[in-house]
């Protein structure tokens, strides 16, 4: 080829490639907030994502290594009625595989400055050891909004932790409640609720996280309703719905309920997601049965924890559950209740339980001894970037693990590793910044019936 044919060509080539870059970064200003990777199976993974107007998305993705071999999502539109949201399934994935994955708006690729990832459990059984994971936990996360906040200084900050979070590479993400914060012109419309999941979903720090951790999400008050709202919450029924398009878990609600109940396995640890709201007696009733779960779920918890083989059963709820202290919201203020929770996981020999929780801003470990049979521990981590409760080492726990309380921002992480027959958990809890503050290791062995 010429010298003046190599010119022509690159100068036909630069003009055909401008028009794609464009579109690119014009589809990229499309995008809201996302993608976000949820709830994951062995032969399905969840793909979340949200525009700022009506596009069509949809996602491709391959396993890592092998860019040659891409796969599809079907493609949904975006609309305003749904926040502009779309949660879209990879339903051809095999379990055990990392796989990258791109996605599209108006059929044009959108790239992200960081890794797009997600990955399918191991199909481990009679083949060989569970995997080591780790599962990344947190809640309380209030992003600032100064025209509709209280006014004086801001209730949030330390956005960075999302960012020490990600460094640290968690599988998955539990999410505890409050992960967002209604304020008093949200709670009372569908239209209030979309915008206010919008402005902390938008969140730039929380991106990459988003990206290449599998998310799963419970509720509080704060995501629900007006603070300490309870089953008379008049929009429940629209606050579930929004928290619907916000987040990707594997079902809502159990036994034909209503309510974020639901259920998943990742190794040999099987998670029990509960709802704290949905059922609950208002905390100043005086009269009638008090209930924090409602029978229906409580008899289904009991039920699937007798059912479950795993090594380790962790119990997700938003407020404490062994704290002793009957004050705020925790369970001990329900206490024929908590009780009989406590009494049936005794009578029915159910093995491996911990718990964990949000709500209190602050972090702490409980262990609760029982006669004759193995300690319940419960992890409090508790704020991501609201304000710490700086008055909480002050509260008489009996059940609290000497060193454990934390009174900054924080995360912790659940890392389950070791053979099958020597499993165990390790539980850190990191500040702001990632640094380890305190860790916990737990053998399996620790946790069975005498």
């Amino acid at each position: 080829m010429s010298g003046v044919k190599k010119a022509i060509f690159f100068v036909l080539l630069l003009f055909a490639l401008q028009p794609i870059s464009a579109s690119s970064f014009a589809q990229t200003s499309v995008l809201q907030s996302g993608p976000m990777v949820c709830f994951s199976e062995m032969r399905e993974v969840s793909l979340w994502v949200q525009t700022n107007e009506q596009a069509i998305v949809r996602f491709e993705y391959w396993e890592k290594h092998k860019p040659e071999e891409k796969h599809s999502t079907i493609s949904a539109e975006a609309i305003k009625f749904y926040g502009y949201t779309c949660e879209l399934i990879a339903d051809e994935v095999e379990p055990g595989k990392t796989y990258e994955y791109t996605l599209f708006i108006n059929e044009k690729p959108v790239d992200r400055p960081y890794p797009l990832e997600f990955r399918t459990p191991a199909l481990w059984q009679w083949r060989g050891n569970p995997p080591e994971f780790t599962v990344a936990v947190g809640s309380c996360a209030y992003i600032n909004e100064a025209q509709f906040d209280r006014p004086g200084k801001g209730y949030g900050g330390g956005y960075e932790i999302f960012e020490s979070i990600h460094k640290k590479r968690p599988d998955l993400m539990l999410w505890l409640g409050d992960n967002v914060y209604y304020r008093e012109p949200d709670w009372n419309t569908r239209t209030g609720m979309i915008y206010r999941y919008t402005h902390t979903r938008s969140l730039p720090e929380l991106q990459p996280l988003l990206g290449s951790t599998h998310h799963y999400a419970i509720w509080d008050d704060h995501d629900y309703g007006p603070n300490n709202s309870d089953r008379s919450f008049w929009n429940k029924d629209n606050a579930l719905e929004v928290f619907k398009l916000f987040w990707g878990n594997p079902s809502y609600g159990v036994n034909g309920m209503p309510g974020v109940t639901t259920q998943f396995q990742w190794g040999d640890v099987d998670f029990f997601l509960l709802d704290n709201r949905f059922f609950r007696t208002p905390d100043t009733r005086k009269t009638g049965d008090r209930t924090l779960l409602g029978k229906e779920q409580f008899e289904w918890l009991i039920d699937a924890l007798c059912t479950s083989q795993a090594t380790f059963k962790i119990i997700a709820i938003g407020g404490q559950v062994l704290n002793s202290v009957a004050d705020f919201e925790t369970y001990a203020t329900y206490g024929d209740e908590r009780e009989h929770l406590i009494d049936e996981i005794t009578k029915n020999n159910i093995s491996g339980v911990i718990f964990v929780s949000g709500d209190r801003h602050f972090a702490e470990l409980s262990k609760l001894p029982r006669d004759g049979n193995y300690p319940l521990y419960e992890v409090t981590t508790s704020p991501l970037t609201s304000g710490p409760y700086i008055g909480a080492a002050r509260e008489q726990n009996k059940y609290r693990e000497k060193g454990t309380i934390v009174t900054e921002r924080n995360f912790a992480t659940m890392t389950f590793s070791g053979s099958e027959s020597d499993r165990k958990v390790t539980i850190t809890v990191f500040n702001t910044k990632g640094e380890k503050l305190w860790s916990k290791t737990i053998e399996a062995a620790e946790l069975r019936n005498l």
